[in-house]
């Protein structure tokens, strides 16, 4: 298109947005001189009404129970108060353009949330389906539409989250997630007092007044994390499951405890203060007029994750392409080939590309590749991890392109090889087996969970060996693939009979090997510096228990930057989760050296002290942490227990208390408070406190269910081991060969 073509269609569409402002001012005209009726007294009628017949089995104090959801007044509230989408998107165009084809506007309608919570319906009772639509659909739950006969018109449950849901929040009730938010009447005005104007007003009184209309859709903690925890993070309670509270997911949690929060002093790395918007909301340009846009650059409406499902299934191209392109950006992971092992020798060949060595035909090899977790501000997976799928696929091959050894393919049928190494989790009932279905309610224990957690590393070991007749160079392939949503899920969903949805290679890295002499070779563009390889072994080392080899790791860490202060602290830290406290003291002395003051060294020197007998030393360490990072929940808690053990009780009850305003689901927190209560005389404290330690802390009989389902399933056994061996041996010494 000509630019004097772009001038004409804009001077078009100045004209049509003046007519449209002349229109909407007479509508506002008309609007101002007709009498409107009441809203407050239509909201009650309606509410009085939907009372009669609503199912209040958890209790009428809140009528979203076991969900979170609550509104101003405590009264339900007509579906229709809530302005819809085409509404708002008059002068959001792209505002609703993206949402239209984002998770939030599709969060209640699609085949694969309906089916997760229509087994809920069907086997417990609509009323339990609250816990979900507080939410997916909170129209649903606070118009009283989640009740046995309801006669609500349902027409909203296409929009699922829509503009007023999210711009209606007036408050935060914690960060315990569930829908922990207070709804206000929906309102996109307030009055010249600031009071709230309920229901549509017309365009041209809010193109008159945009700041009464910013203010009555905007609030500062729209731009925090904690707003985005009223929904992503949850709880499986007892009134869902009648068995105890469960930690579903907290990706929330996962960002406080993540170095993009500059909460956590405890973190491996240090980078600037991230939040969620940040990197779900970033500002791009905008292609269709909006008045929220700011100098042509717009807040993205599309949430852009890891939902690749959604938009593939209603064939929104666009958001599809949008959100692997999102994954594939190649910064959220690093997948390392580390270093190689050869059968015979305990030698490390370590940091591949560093150091020479030779290979030769039958040599059987183990491949140590490291997958850092570096740029996310959560786990990987995060969620709802039972049904999303990454994992690392694993390829040798030799010079003609033949496999020498493979794991983490996809079967024919879209299933993933039940041998490979996956960031994923099992969750299991009573009768240990798996809930494939995502039946949440019979959820009881947790097989194994192999996310990696923000700023961490895992160490995934694969064996295997080099063919006799072997063409050479061979070459070593590891790559980080994700997929949204699990196939046997998608078997639940729609029967086997379905088009395979997307596999995104997310991070990957390839070595070539020669049969006979390596030499070093320069490292590539997205190679981690070679002190930064050996900490993120050592981080794999460190959460696979295995000690001894961690130390070694940090040693090379200090060895190459001797000025790194972290490399002190890991192997201080190491030493301290073996429980050798006094060998811990001298890095962690190292490392304040180099930092004076440094939190995250007093911290874990505090632990030391506290073994060793020094009680002032230790609580001082910890004031001095809590005092940088005060909100940080570990020296939080490590004070108070300091306090405790000193039998400073009103000192300990602070630190518990703001422990419990970080996070209310601390079971340290509850157990000490209950005690402390009690002491103190405040006897309905106290068992309250109690209460909520007895059914948070985890269930004794918890691990059965799981090893159930472990003796179930050998050939995944091996993945609730802290550490373990990919190998095809077997399978090689049958064929005379790698796997084909």
């Amino acid at each position: 298109m000509t630019f004097q073509g772009i001038r004409i269609i804009a001077g078009v569409a100045s004209f049509a947005v003046g007519i449209s402002l002349l229109i909407a001012a007479a509508q506002f005209t008309l609007y101002a001189q007709t009498p409107q009726p009441d809203p407050s007294l239509e909201r009650k009628n309606y509410s009085d009404q939907i009372r009669q017949t609503y199912n209040f089995r958890f209790g009428e104090d809140n009528f979203s129970l076991p969900g979170n959801a609550a509104i101003e007044g405590n009264e339900f509230i007509q579906p229709g108060a809530f302005p819809k989408a085409e509404y708002c998107g008059h002068c959001h165009e792209e505002a609703y353009h993206q949402w239209r084809q984002a998770l939030h506007s599709n969060s209640f309608r699609t085949p694969f949330y309906r089916t997760s919570v229509n087994i809920l319906i069907r086997t417990e009772g609509i009323e339990f389906s609250r816990h979900c639509d507080s939410c997916h659909n909170p129209i649903a739950v606070l118009s009283g539409a989640l009740t046995q006969n309801s006669q609500v018109d349902r027409s909203f449950d296409q929009d699922g989250l829509t503009c007023t849901t999210c711009h209606s929040i007036q408050r935060l009730q914690s960060t315990s997630g569930n829908g922990g938010y207070v709804m206000g009447v929906p309102a996109v005005m307030v009055d010249e007092k600031g009071n709230r104007i309920p229901g549509e007003a017309p365009f041209g009184d809010i193109l008159q007044h945009p700041e009464r209309h910013s203010q009555a859709v905007m609030q500062p903690f729209y731009r925090t994390p904690e707003f985005c925890a009223a929904c992503h993070k949850a709880n499986l309670p007892h009134a869902l499951n009648d068995y105890k509270f469960i930690r579903a997911f907290t990706v929330y949690d996962e960002w406080q405890n993540s170095k993009f929060s500059k909460r956590n002093p405890l973190t491996f790395y240090q980078t600037d203060f991230t939040t969620c918007q940040n990197c779900h909301m970033h500002r791009a340009a905008a292609d269709l007029p909006d008045y929220g846009s700011k100098n042509g650059m717009f807040a993205s409406h599309r949430w852009t994750a890891g939902n690749t499902a959604v938009p593939f299934y209603y064939g929104f191209d666009e958001q599809l392409q949008k959100t692997i392109e999102f994954l594939k950006r190649g910064t959220f992971l690093n997948v390392d080939v580390f270093a190689l092992k050869k059968t015979g020798d305990d030698t490390m060949i370590a940091p591949l590309g560093s150091v020479p060595f030779q290979l030769a035909a039958k040599d059987v090899v183990q491949a140590y590749i490291v997958v850092q977790n570096k740029n996310i501000g959560h786990s990987l997976i995060p969620e709802v991890r039972d049904l999303y799928e990454a994992w690392v696929e694993f390829v040798v091959k030799d010079a003609d392109g033949k496999d020498i050894y493979h794991s983490g393919f996809l079967k024919p049928d879209g299933m993933l090889d039940t041998r490979a190494h996956s960031f994923t989790n099992r969750p299991v009932n009573l009768s240990g087996e798996f809930v494939d279905n995502h039946k949440v309610a019979t959820i009881h224990s947790m097989a194994y969970d192999n996310s990696i957690q923000s700023g961490r590393s895992a160490l995934v070991r694969y064996e295997f060996q080099i063919p006799a007749q072997v063409k050479g160079p061979i070459s070593i392939t590891a790559r980080v693939n994700y997929r949204h949503l699990r196939q046997s899920y998608l078997n639940n969903v729609f029967g086997p009979d379905h088009p395979l949805y997307p596999v995104v290679e997310i991070a990957s890295r390839t070595r070539m090997l020669n049969i006979g002499m390596n030499d070093a070779t320069p490292p590539a563009p997205g190679d981690n510096p070679d002190w930064m390889r050996w900490n993120n072994l050592g981080i794999g080392f460190l959460d696979q228990l295995q000690y001894s080899d961690a130390i070694e790791a940090f040693e090379q860490v200090v060895k190459l930057r001797p000025d790194y202060d972290d490399g002190y602290v890991n192997v201080g830290l190491t030493y301290i989760e073996w429980e050798k406290y006094s060998s811990a003291r001298p890095g962690l002395e190292k490392a304040l050296q180099l930092h004076p003051d440094y939190a995250r060294a007093l911290y874990y020197l505090a632990l030391v002290e506290r073994r060793e007998g020094h009680p002032e030393a230790e609580v001082a360490d910890l004031q001095e942490v809590v005092k940088q990072y005060p909100q940080s929940r570990d020296a939080r808690r490590e004070l108070g227990i300091a306090y405790y053990q000193q039998h400073r009780s009103d000192d300990a009850v602070t630190q518990f208390e703001a422990l419990q305003a970080i996070d209310p689901d601390d079971v340290a927190a509850h157990y000490n408070l209950a005690i402390l209560y009690r002491r103190k005389g405040m006897k309905a404290e106290a068992a309250k406190q109690a209460a909520l330690y007895a059914t948070k802390r985890i269930d004794p009989a918890a691990p059965t269910y799981s090893l159930d389902y472990l003796r179930k399933h050998p050939e995944t056994s091996t993945e609730s081991v802290p550490w373990h061996m990919h190998s095809d041996m077997e399978h090689a010494a049958a064929s005379g060969g790698g796997q084909q």
